[in-house]
C-alpha cells in the first residue's frame, strides 16, 4: 500500500481536472452551446483518441447499475448545483444533467472535451471547465450559486491529494459522494484502533462525516483495473469540529504522530520536525505535553480518537 505522504506528493504533480469562467444570464439564454473554460497552460493534445489514458490513471465507468447507485445517493435536485469531476466519456454526466439545475464538470483531458461538447452542447445546464481540479476554485466556477454537492471518480493516483483540496473548499460544498480505491475509502472510515487508521482519517473526521455506501467491483471500468472501488458519501462542516484555536498546529501533531507507525506518540512528538519540534520543547518536552493532554505516553497514533489529538494541541497554544 502506498503511504498517504507518498500519494499526496504524486497528486501535487498532476490531476484530472479543470478551470474556466462564466457568462452574463443573457448569454446563457442565447446560446444553446455549454459553457467552455479552456486553461491556457494545459498542452493540446489530439483529440482523435478516446482510449483511457493510463498516465492520467483513467479508468471509465461503463457499468450502468453502478451509474444508478450513485445518481440515487447523490439526489440531484432541480434547484441545485452538481460539481463532477473526471466526467470522462459522460456516462454519469448525462444522468446528472437530465436531473440538477447546473452542472460543472472539470476534465483535465483534452481529448475528451470535444466529445463532451458534442454530446451536452444542446444542454444550457451544462459548464465544462477543462483543466487541474488540483488548482480549480471550486467556488468561483459554481457561481452564482453558492453553494454546491461534489460527484466523482477519482483516479487512484491523485484522490487524495484532490480530497484535500475539495476539505479545503468546504466553505461552498456541503456533500461529497466519491467513488475510490477501496483502501482509501477503509482508510477514510477507519475508527480509532484499526490499522488503517492515519493522517487521511482524522483530516476528514475533524471536518466531515462520512460513511461507506457499496463497493463497486474491476469489471464495472474500462479498462479492468486490479483494484476494487468503493463509493463512500462525505457530508462537509464549514468549520472544524473540535475545539482548538491553532489548526495549522493541530495538523503538524497529528502529520508527526503518524510519521512512524511502529512508533508511540511519545517517539514521534519528540522526534518532530521543524517548527513544532521547537513548539513541544517550549511546552516542557513531549511528556510533559502529554500528560496535560492526558494521553498515555505508550500510545500510537491509531489509536486516538479527533479529541484526543485536538487535547494534545490544546496543551501547546
Amino acid at each position: 500500500m502506498r503511504s498517504e505522504r507518498n500519494e499526496r506528493d504524486r497528486g501535487r504533480r498532476r490531476a484530472s481536472n479543470v478551470r474556466g469562467g462564466g457568462e452574463s444570464e443573457s448569454d446563457k439564454v442565447a446560446s444553446t452551446r455549454p459553457r467552455v473554460s479552456v486553461s491556457p497552460t494545459l498542452p493540446v493534445l489530439s483529440s482523435s483518441s478516446l482510449h483511457p489514458l493510463k498516465r492520467l490513471g483513467q479508468n471509465f465507468l461503463v457499468d450502468n447499475r453502478v451509474v444508478d447507485r450513485i445518481v440515487n445517493a447523490l439526489g440531484p435536485a432541480s434547484d441545485g448545483t452538481i460539481i463532477e469531476i473526471g466526467p470522462g466519456k459522460g456516462a454519469l454526466t448525462e444522468r446528472l444533467i437530465d436531473h440538477a439545475g447546473q452542472v460543472v464538470a472539470i476534465e483535465f483531458d483534452r481529448n475528451l472535451a470535444p466529445l463532451l461538447i458534442e454530446r451536452f452542447a444542446a444542454r444550457n445546464n451544462f459548464k465544462l471547465v477543462q483543466g487541474d481540479a488540483l488548482q480549480t476554485d471550486f467556488c468561483g466556477e459554481i457561481l452564482p450559486a453558492i453553494t454546491a454537492r461534489v460527484v466523482a471518480n477519482l483516479p487512484y493516483n491523485i484522490s487524495t491529494a484532490i480530497l484535500q483540496r475539495l476539505i479545503d473548499q468546504r466553505q461552498c460544498l456541503t456533500e461529497m459522494v466519491l467513488m475510490l480505491q477501496r483502501e482509501v475509502v477503509d482508510r477514510i472510515t477507519a475508527p480509532a484502533g484499526s490499522t488503517e487508521r492515519g493522517y487521511l482519517t482524522v483530516l476528514v473526521e475533524a471536518y466531515c462525516e462520512s460513511e461507506k455506501l457499496f463497493d463497486v467491483a474491476p469489471s464495472a471500468f474500462k479498462p479492468v483495473p486490479k483494484v476494487w472501488s468503493s463509493v463512500v458519501q462525505v457530508k462537509l462542516h464549514s468549520k472544524i469540529r473540535v475545539e482548538v484555536k491553532d489548526e495549522d498546529l493541530l495538523w503538524r501533531i497529528v502529520s508527526a504522530g503518524f510519521a512512524q507507525r511502529r512508533k508511540t506518540i511519545l517517539n514521534n512528538l519528540r522526534h518532530a520536525q521543524e517548527p513544532l519540534q521547537t513548539k513541544v520543547k517550549q511546552h516542557g518536552g513531549a511528556s510533559i505535553v502529554l500528560c496535560v493532554a492526558g494521553v498515555d505516553l505508550q500510545r500510537r497514533a491509531e489509536t486516538l480518537e479527533l479529541e484526543e489529538w485536538a487535547r494534545i494541541a490544546r496543551a501547546m497554544e
